[in-house]
């Protein structure tokens, strides 16, 4: 099942997606799948993105190629950041690239859905917690990032506005242990990997975090980024895919030019 939140005109829906129709979900993604018998044509409305989430947990270094090609040691523990709610944007929605950015770098990633509230969730028990799974891409500025660790700290190189997009479904029941996943820039394919290479899988993610912190419904954790990432710049174009969820595409333009996108939609 893949679940899609959308505008259509002036209402914003969330709704399953079956070929290229919409089907309404009457309690929208965390109640029952109940449909309200209201369809629309995915080529009739806007693809957003597919939650709005309290809260975005990031986690680094979580992929053992990724972790050999950038000469760093195996954390014990997941190594962990947080991304403010301002960061997420969807399908299609411009990624900015800041006035004093140098070296802004995409990261694809698998994106986990909590759709269950829980704390000190079991290993075994969370799968009932997620609700699914998304394409994610944590944009990063890597001077302000090298920066920031070098203080033990990580902040404002992940979390401008516009730094994670999401989407563009929620797919439901994949299984999380070999989901292949990768990127293209312009095309060109920069990441091809599987989650079989994580360190910190799914479920201990999900058990790890809740054994401090009440997950809650919506709660959006980036489960590591593949080998392969690099530069990004105005005008390109950034795919981040997974399979069983699909393509998250976003342009890479000028901050003050998305931010101007985003008047435009908002008056629109």
């Amino acid at each position: 099942m893949r679940i899609a939140r959308y505008r259509a005109g002036t209402a914003t829906l969330s709704g399953l997606v079956e070929d290229d129709v919409l089907h309404e979900l009457e309690d929208g993604p965390f109640g029952r799948p109940r449909r309200t018998g209201r369809r629309d044509r995915l080529g009739d409305v806007t693809l957003l993105a597919p939650v709005v989430p309290p809260r975005v947990f990031g986690v680094g270094l979580n992929y053992l190629r990724h972790i050999a090609e950038s000469g760093a040691t195996a954390p014990e523990v997941p190594l962990l950041f947080m991304k403010p709610p301002t960061a997420v944007i969807g399908p299609g929605a411009p990624i900015p690239y800041p006035p004093e950015a140098r070296e802004l770098h995409f990261e694809a990633e698998l994106a986990v859905v909590i759709g269950r509230a829980g704390r000190r969730i079991p290993v075994a028990d969370s799968s009932a917690h997620v609700l699914g799974v998304t394409c994610a891409n944590d944009v990063s500025e890597r001077v302000i990032q090298r920066a920031e660790m070098a203080q033990g700290a990580l902040l404002v190189g992940k979390g401008y506005d516009g730094f994670c997009p999401l989407g563009p479904y929620i797919a439901t029941g994949l299984d999380t242990t070999g989901i292949r996943i990768g990127a293209r820039v312009n095309g060109e394919v920069r990441q091809d990997s599987t989650t079989a290479d994580l360190l910190f899988g799914v479920a201990d993610l999900v058990a790890y975090l809740s054994r401090a912190i009440t997950l809650l419904p919506g709660d959006v954790i980036l489960t590591g980024t593949p080998e392969g990432v690099g530069p990004i710049r105005p005008g390109d174009s950034v795919e981040v895919w997974v399979d069983g969820v699909g393509s998250l595409v976003n342009p890479v333009v000028p901050e003050d030019a998305a931010e101007r996108a985003g008047e435009d939609e908002r008056d629109s």
